[in-house]
């Protein structure tokens, strides 16, 4: 399949400080943009693909997958690998995730830290791990395998939550960070879920930030959530919020440039207004860039 040259202003091989990989800037691929983005070929420098919806054998998801490949590169971001359960691992979603990564050669593999089920029944939800010892080796052994099967290091990424573990013994920075220690994984950081979190369970969403390892952070996520006081639920169906953008600018002037993308997943608007929030995406990262480098 020929592949084009990336639109927008970072070529998909650019290589920022410590030997990250650099993108640029992104956005969730959707049902609702795919003729849009082959009409008018948008200033967005990559799209993320939900790696289950194109694991099928065939049929209009994979014609339009295709064909947008063709002109912009791709990461892929799932949400069924559970690699946080008891369950044994399923080979045969790995196999299918497998082939969709040979077919769109992505940027990189990602999923989040969480378990989705339990004795083989899929809860359809990204539910929290305990913060243990006990956890972060099973999840770590886990993480080699996938790797191992997939040939190429995954990306984990961080949850909203609304509950927590009594029995947690680390905050879940310290926790993410072992296990991408132990493990070889990356991380994939989703702002708005720390700022979820951290006003769900009432800590320092800075101390988020300071506390993982900048060298493992591979991706940024930004999205919309919505605020009921006294719970924040991350709905990915508004705009990114002011504190949220903040929170980003002080992300990419802790660790440099990360490839970062919007996410949208319902009441989703036409495309032109999702790449107003892109332009403002990369605005905010050249200014804290600017911060970063007068420090």
């Amino acid at each position: 399949m020929e592949r084009h040259a990336v639109r927008g202003t970072a070529p998909p091989d650019a290589i920022a400080s410590g030997g990250r990989p650099f993108a640029g800037f992104g956005l969730g691929l959707r049902t609702e943009h795919f003729d849009a983005i082959l009409d008018t070929r948008p200033p967005v420098d990559w799209f993320e693909v939900v790696s289950e919806n194109f694991m099928v054998d065939g049929g209009k998801p994979l014609h339009y997958l295709d064909r947008i490949r063709e002109h912009y590169p791709m990461a892929m971001h799932g949400v069924s690998l559970s690699i946080g359960s008891i369950d044994p691992l399923d080979m045969t979603y790995l196999q299918a995730l497998k082939a969709l990564a040979r077919r769109i050669e992505p940027l990189w593999v990602s999923d989040h830290l969480c378990w989705t089920g339990v004795d083989g029944v899929n809860s359809h939800d990204l539910l929290p791990l305990p913060y243990t010892e006990e956890t972060i080796a099973h999840v770590s052994a886990r993480v080699q395998r996938v790797q191992d099967v997939l040939g190429r290091e995954l990306l984990l990424e961080n949850l909203s939550s609304y509950v927590e573990y009594s029995g947690s013994a680390m905050p879940e920075w310290e926790f993410v960070a072992e296990i991408a220690r132990r493990s070889g994984c990356r991380l994939l950081l989703d702002v708005n879920n720390v700022h979820v979190s951290a006003r769900n369970h009432g800590f320092d969403p800075r101390a988020y930030l300071h506390g993982i390892p900048a060298d493992r952070v591979w991706q940024i996520h930004l999205a919309g959530h919505s605020d009921y006081g006294d719970c924040v639920i991350d709905t990915h169906d508004q705009d990114v919020p002011t504190e949220v953008w903040a929170l980003y600018e002080d992300a990419i002037a802790a660790f440099g440039p990360v490839s970062s993308m919007i996410e949208r997943d319902d009441h989703i608007p036409p495309l032109q207004e999702l790449l107003v929030e892109v332009e403002r995406m990369r605005a905010t990262a050249q200014r804290a860039l600017a911060r970063r480098e007068a420090a």
